[in-house]
């Protein structure tokens, strides 16, 4: 497959997860259920802690500016701490189902998939051109970066106990939701401050023309990455990608 065509200087390559490094498949069939099965005894078990406990606040911050007559919205119990955990695994819940981008809601799902993860019972998939890809890009001299609605820590543990190995260590920084939505152009302007780079020197890559458009929008380069066979939308002002051999092989 042909390369794509970036202009240079690209000196940090910034990607999404989800479609992108990573099957989808893998994120809803895996990674969503283990999380669902397990986060009303994870809570339980670790309200004392500070995290924790700061996750079930800002749940609750969150869950006031709900619309109360949202379709099968928990009702919110306070008066006890049991109370306060159970109105907050079910509010988690309810969120998952939707596909929520909540960042309290990521947050807890990654210290839930922290244990998968160190006890084996996950290994993070990647798609067969990401190992190699990071390998070349950084011997290119280029930086690597993550944004995804995914908390830092999931993306951590993602790449650092992958099956293709501990990758962690081509990863210069990690951006999640605390840094601005998705889909937001100042999300990316606030993310090339933090790496120190021009953003006309960055290229984002996403499998959401949304993100991209507000990448783009920041001043950066963009592609869009299909990953399935499905034809690329039309009038879309990204380069279009289907594999990471094609970008600076």
């Amino acid at each position: 497959m042909a390369a794509a065509d970036f202009p240079e200087p690209v000196r940090a390559i910034l990607l999404d997860i989800e479609g992108t490094t990573t099957p989808i498949d893998f994120v809803y069939g895996t990674l969503f259920p283990f999380a669902r099965a397990r986060i009303g005894d994870f809570v339980q078990r670790h309200r004392d802690r500070a995290d924790v406990r700061e996750d079930i606040q800002a749940l609750r911050v969150e869950y006031a500016l709900e619309d109360s007559q949202s379709p099968g919205l928990p009702a919110w119990r306070g008066g006890s701490a049991n109370a306060e955990v159970e109105s907050a695994v079910n509010y988690a819940l309810w969120l998952m189902e939707r596909d929520r981008k909540s960042t309290p809601l990521k947050s807890l799902q990654g210290k839930i998939w922290e244990g998968g993860y160190l006890s084996a019972e996950l290994r993070g998939q990647l798609y067969p051109d990401v190992a190699p890809a990071f390998r070349r890009w950084r011997a290119q001299g280029r930086i690597i970066a993550i944004f995804s609605s995914g908390s830092v820590l999931a993306q951590k543990l993602l790449f650092a106990h992958s099956a293709a190995g501990d990758l962690a260590s081509f990863i210069s920084a990690y951006f999640d939701t605390t840094t601005g939505p998705k889909q937001e152009a100042q999300s990316y302007g606030r993310i090339a401050a933090a790496l120190g780079f021009p953003p006309a020197e960055m290229l984002f890559l996403s499998d959401v023309v949304a993100e991209l458009d507000a990448a783009r929008r920041a001043g950066l380069h963009t592609a869009l990455c299909l990953r399935s066979g499905a034809g690329a939308p039309t009038n879309v002002p990204h380069s279009v990608i289907r594999t990471f051999n094609e970008v600076f092989p």
